[in-house]
């Protein structure tokens, strides 16, 4: 006979038991096709100090477990158990089931929330806790369970994840509750407390997280589009970039968003296809570089870490973010329900930062650096880097021509100018004559070159 006798034996102590309920939530709000209708939840705001992991099967049985300073109370309610109020001549809790609750948990089964409406008494039909500074799970010692029945309270199918937490029980739960296969190292990996990233996710789910169903929610939701397109520098409505690009083997990009100092997201890849289409970032100075694997991955970033241009720019923590973090004292929670609202997993800076640098880093090996299509003709203009008749386009971006031919007339075009933005470093020692910008030219000893930032001509060498 499974009781509540034997679920107090097998949970574990309140801080594995916590983590493990959150994973749970985190799980099934990925996998359902609408987290309204998730059967598991985790609540850090239920009262004050108060942290509540909820259950509902949506057929009548559900369980709470509430954290508290005092400690943690444990209650299900299984509606056909004989143990039930309903179940009662005298609609009351089954003897025993909650008598012995320590006094400063009690008040919590009195919650509206789970006193049903001319009840008169809590909707529970078992019943654990775990006081402050204790060292076990204890129930009502003097219960006597009706007979004919192997889980009488109900304790042993409402807590079976709680007391069988293999991956593989989680695994087998979630694939016969959705009716779908569920990847069992997704499952682990959550398990073992990290949160999922994008990618797997859309692997719990893929249509919750396509390209298409996250910007009908930015559409649906105007707090999300309002931060996207002003801190979040991923302006939907911004789709025409300053000038088209060609990827080098001919992958189809798609402009998705701007930003309002001029750059382009683009998605690389056939739209409509099931494939997952990277993000790339160009800038209005000739810069580019992928920025995540997915559009999801890219919303993440914006939301999670504002500042990711930084990033890209040598800052690091502490000093990356941080003036975002001084003037938005509330970012923590309008991240949150941001990444909520377009059912986005929960991510850190750390997490957003390391998967930013380690997908920019493919942005030349991968063949993402882009060229530009040309947009007028201009006079002789043959790249004296990379040769091909191309034009030599508006650009001050020239802070890694460490090849530029300093000489009168030469035309460096833009493609060029990201290939080298994507392999070298070098020094822009800032506009001294307007519209020119210096350049040092470094291992050129020393060398300085005006370049003309409309027409990307060298004009003068000194």
């Amino acid at each position: 006979m499974d009781t509540v006798h034997t679920t107090a034996a097998l949970l574990p102590g309140p801080a594995e038991l916590r983590a493990h309920l959150r994973a749970l939530a985190v799980l099934d709000q990925a996998i359902c096709r609408d987290p309204r209708f998730s059967r598991y939840s985790f609540s850090t705001t239920w009262g004050p100090g108060t942290e509540a992991a909820l259950m509902d099967n949506g057929s009548g049985d559900d369980f709470s477990v509430l954290f508290t300073p005092a400690g943690v109370l444990v209650h299900g309610f299984d509606h056909l158990s004989e143990m039930s109020p309903y179940a009662t001549d005298d609609e009351q809790v089954w003897p025993g089931v909650i008598d012995e609750v320590p006094a400063a948990l009690r008040p919590l089964l009195d919650d509206p929330a789970f006193v049903d409406e001319g009840l008169g008494a809590p909707r529970v039909t078992a019943c654990l806790w775990w006081e402050a500074g204790g060292s076990a799970w204890r129930t009502g010692s003097g219960i006597e369970f009706p007979s004919g029945s192997p889980d009488p309270d109900g304790a042993g199918h409402l807590f079976r994840l709680l007391t069988d937490r293999s991956p593989e029980a989680v695994q087998a739960h979630f694939e016969e509750d959705y009716g779908r296969p569920v990847p069992l190292d997704t499952v682990r990996h959550v398990l073992a407390g990290h949160p999922p990233t994008p990618e797997a996710a859309r692997g719990l789910n893929p249509a919750a997280l396509s390209d298409e169903a996250l910007l009908r929610r930015i559409a649906a939701d105007p707090e999300v589009e309002a931060y996207l397109a002003c801190d979040g520098e991923f302006d939907l409505t911004r789709t025409d970039p300053i000038e088209s690009i060609a990827l080098p083997g001919g992958l189809p990009v798609e402009p998705v968003a701007g930003c309002n100092a001029g750059g382009t997201h683009y998605l690389c890849g056939p739209a409509g296809s099931d494939l997952v289409r990277p993000v790339l970032y160009t800038d209005s100075e000739g810069q580019a570089s992928l920025i995540a694997e997915s559009l999801a991955e890219a919303l993440t970033l914006a939301i999670v870490l504002p500042s990711w241009h930084d990033a890209l720019a040598g800052f690091r923590p502490p000093a990356l973010n941080a003036d975002y973090l001084e003037d938005n004292p509330d970012h923590p929670e309008v991240r949150d329900r941001l990444l909520a609202a377009l059912r986005l997993p929960p991510a850190t800076e750390a997490e957003v930062l390391a998967r930013l640098l380690t997908t920019a880093a493919r942005t030349v090996p991968d063949g993402f650096l882009p060229s530009v299509e040309a947009r007028r003709a201009r006079p002789s203009n043959r790249c004296s880097v990379c040769r091909p008749r191309r034009t030599a386009l508006p650009c001050a971006a020239f802070r890694t021509a460490d090849v530029l031919p300093c000489c009168r007339g030469t035309w460096i075009s833009r493609r060029c100018t990201w290939r080298l933005t994507g392999y070298l470093s070098g020094v822009c020692a800032g506009s001294t004559v307007d519209p020119a910008w210096r350049v040092e030219v470094p291992g050129k000893e020393g060398l300085v070159g005006l370049v003309d930032a409309v027409t990307g001509i060298v004009i003068d060498e000194t």
